[in-house]
C-alpha cells in the first residue's frame, strides 16, 4: 500500500501504568484487593516487570524503536504514602525518568492517577468522599511542582468512569461495591477531582497540556436498543465527555464494541473473535469512539490517542487490529477532527487487573522469573511507522 501520512507533529508513544509494571506498589488499595480473598482476582502484582528499577533501560528500548512518546504513571501511593508526608527520593525517581525521556527524544505524558490510590485514601472514604478531590489536586499540585519543567503532557485521572463503575457498581474494582447510588456519587467526586487537578497543575506547570483520559466503547445498537444505549452511555461516558470543556486535551481510550439491545448488552454474533479479555476483537471501536468524542464535546477540545491496543498471544494478530485501527484515524484526521496522537497499550506485558498476567498487551515481553525483555515484532513495526509519521 502507498504510505498514508499523519499531520505534522503527530504524536507516536506506548504507555504503562505504575500498579501494573513497577512492582513492590503495597501501599495502595489495590494490593490490598489482590490480597482479599473475596476479590475476582486471580493472581498478585508481586514484582510485576520490575520497572521501578529497570526504567533505564526500558526507556532507552523505547527510544530505540522509534517512538516519541512514553505515557507512565505516577504512584500516589509512593509519593504521600500517609496524608501531608512526601517523598522526596520517589518525587526524585519521577524527576529522574522524566529527564531521561528528554535526552533519549521521548515526551513524558504523565498520569497523575491510574486507578490506585493510597491505602490512607481508601480508609478515609476513597472516590466517594468528596473529600478525595480536594486531596488529589493537593497531591497533583506537589507532583506538577517537581515536574513541570519537564512533562511534555499531564492526563489528570485515568479512566475515572472504569474505577467509578467496576469499584462501586460492578464490585471487581476496590472498594468493591455493588451500589448505583455509590457509583454516581463517585462519578461526580471524580469529575471534581479532575477540574481540581486541572487548576493544579496548570497553576504549577503553566503551559503544559492537561487533560482526562477515558475509557470508550463503540456502543451500537440492535433490536431496537436505541434508548438503552443511551441509558448506558450518559453515565459512563457522556458526564465526563461534557467535563473536558476548557481542557486541552480529551484522552480517548478505546478497544471494542458492545452490541445493546432494549434490556441490555447482547452476545456477540456467532463466531466472533474475541481476545484473551474476552471481549470482541473490534479495531474499528477507535474511530468510531474519537469521532463520538468529537461530537459530543462540540468538536472543541483536541484529542489524544492515550490507549489502543490488544491482548493477544498472536503478534500477527496485533499488528492487524493496530493498521485497521490506524486506518481509522486516518479516515478520522481526513474529515476533520483533531486527533493529535497514537498512544499504544502497552509498552510491556504487564500485570492486567483482575485478569492477572496472562492477557498480553506489551509490544515487548518480558520473563518475569529473569526480568529479561524481548522484542516482539509488532514493536519494530509500530516503531517504523512512528519514525516516518505514516503507514
Amino acid at each position: 500500500m502507498p504510505a498514508q501520512a499523519f499531520p505534522e507533529g503527530f504524536s507516536w508513544g506506548t504507555a504503562t501504568a505504575g500498579h501494573q509494571v513497577d512492582g513492590g506498589t503495597w501501599n495502595n488499595d489495590w494490593w490490598a484487593w489482590e490480597h482479599d480473598p473475596s476479590s475476582p482476582c486471580v493472581e498478585p502484582s508481586g514484582d510485576a516487570i520490575d520497572h521501578w528499577n529497570h526504567w533505564p533501560q526500558d526507556l532507552s528500548l523505547l527510544a530505540e524503536l522509534g517512538f516519541g512518546a512514553y505515557r507512565f504513571s505516577l504512584e500516589w501511593s509512593r509519593i504521600e504514602p500517609e496524608e501531608g508526608e512526601f517523598s522526596a527520593a520517589a518525587l526524585d525517581h519521577y524527576r529522574a525518568m522524566c529527564v531521561r525521556c528528554r535526552e533519549l527524544g521521548l515526551s513524558p505524558v504523565v498520569t497523575f492517577h491510574h486507578f490506585t490510590s493510597p491505602r490512607w485514601v481508601a480508609r478515609a472514604g476513597g472516590w466517594a468522599d468528596p473529600v478525595t478531590a480536594e486531596r488529589f489536586a493537593r497531591f497533583c499540585a506537589r507532583a506538577a511542582s517537581e515536574l513541570g519543567d519537564l512533562m511534555g503532557a499531564a492526563c489528570t485521572i485515568n479512566e475515572p468512569n472504569v474505577v467509578a463503575f467496576y469499584g462501586y457498581r460492578g464490585g471487581v474494582f476496590p472498594p468493591g461495591e455493588r451500589s448505583s447510588e455509590r457509583r454516581h456519587q463517585a462519578n461526580h467526586v471524580f469529575i471534581e477531582g479532575h477540574r481540581r487537578a486541572v487548576d493544579a497543575i496548570r497553576s504549577a506547570a503553566p503551559g503544559v497540556p492537561v487533560g482526562l483520559t477515558l475509557s470508550m466503547t463503540d456502543y451500537q445498537a440492535v433490536d431496537g436498543g436505541e434508548a438503552r444505549v443511551e441509558h448506558m452511555r450518559e453515565p459512563m461516558e457522556d458526564v465526563f465527555l461534557h467535563a473536558t470543556d476548557g481542557d486541552d486535551f480529551v484522552g480517548v481510550q478505546a478497544y471494542t464494541r458492545m452490541l445493546v439491545g432494549p434490556d441490555g448488552p447482547t452476545a456477540y454474533p456467532r463466531g466472533a473473535r474475541t481476545t484473551l479479555m474476552g471481549y470482541e476483537f473490534w479495531p474499528e471501536a477507535l474511530e468510531a469512539c474519537l469521532r463520538r468524542a468529537w461530537s459530543v464535546t462540540g468538536g472543541h477540545v483536541p484529542l489524544l490517542v492515550t490507549e489502543n491496543g490488544i491482548g493477544t498471544p498472536d503478534d500477527a494478530e496485533r499488528i492487524e487490529y493496530v493498521e485497521r485501527a490506524l486506518q481509522g484515524v486516518l479516515r478520522a484526521l481526513a474529515d476533520g477532527i483533531d486527533v493529535r496522537g497514537y498512544t499504544y497499550w502497552s509498552a510491556f506485558d504487564n500485570f492486567e487487573w483482575a485478569f492477572g498476567y496472562r492477557p498480553t498487551f506489551g509490544l515487548v515481553a518480558v520473563d518475569r522469573s529473569t526480568q529479561e525483555r524481548t522484542t516482539k515484532p509488532s514493536a519494530s513495526w509500530l516503531g517504523q511507522i512512528a519514525a516516518r509519521n505514516a503507514l
